[in-house]
């Protein structure tokens, strides 16, 4: 029973991760592009990232639990296949990152809307994947939400010391363990 939470528990922290890639890479070039950086910066683009990834799979798991009934017998299938094609989506991305300085000022309310919502869509299907595995939400959101601000914060303190060095790789790493868990899940299910 321990093992099994505390499995859980590194499953969640993990997807969490992964999640918080995508905000991690545009909060690097976030942190290229604000002239003279301050502390106030970081917190207010790592709380809106944070939020944003912390609402969209509770969204998602809203959903998923209308949905639950109807695909109940496929469910493990259907949650390998969002985070199979959530992972090969973010490896496929991770080649093409545009600069945060063609969208506009990354202060901006309505550029921080704009790349909020972009780099959490991933977690709405993540939320909708927790709803079919009947996991509750509470504790996946809160991980998700806390890491996503941690990554993002330190995100922009990193863009403005090392730019963009490593931007693609982050998206690659995070694309690799969305697709590892959903592997994980599916075998999982299938063993047992």
């Amino acid at each position: 029973m321990l093992a099994s939470r505390y499995m859980e528990s590194l499953t969640i922290i993990f997807i969490a991760l992964a999640l918080a890639m995508d905000a991690f890479a545009v909060s690097i070039a976030s942190g290229v592009t604000i002239k003279q950086l301050k502390i106030r910066h970081a917190l207010t683009i790592g709380a809106w990232f944070g939020l944003f990834q912390a609402l969209m799979p509770l969204v998602g798991w809203l959903g998923g639990m209308k949905l639950r009934v109807v695909i109940g017998k496929v469910d493990h299938w259907v949650a390998f296949g969002l985070l199979f094609f959530i992972g090969s989506k973010m490896i496929y991305e991770s080649f093409k990152i545009e600069s945060v300085e063609k969208k506009g000022d990354p202060l901006d309310i309505y550029v921080l809307f704009v790349l909020s919502v972009a780099t959490s869509i991933d977690a709405l299907a993540v939320g909708l994947s927790f709803a079919m595995l009947k996991v509750s939400i509470v504790m996946p959101v809160l991980v998700i939400g806390s890491v996503t601000f941690l990554l993002s914060f330190l995100g922009v303190w990193i863009g403005d010391k090392c730019g963009h060095l490593f931007e693609k790789k982050i998206e690659i790493i995070g694309g690799l363990l969305l697709i590892a868990v959903g592997a994980k899940i599916l075998i999982a299910h299938l063993l047992s």
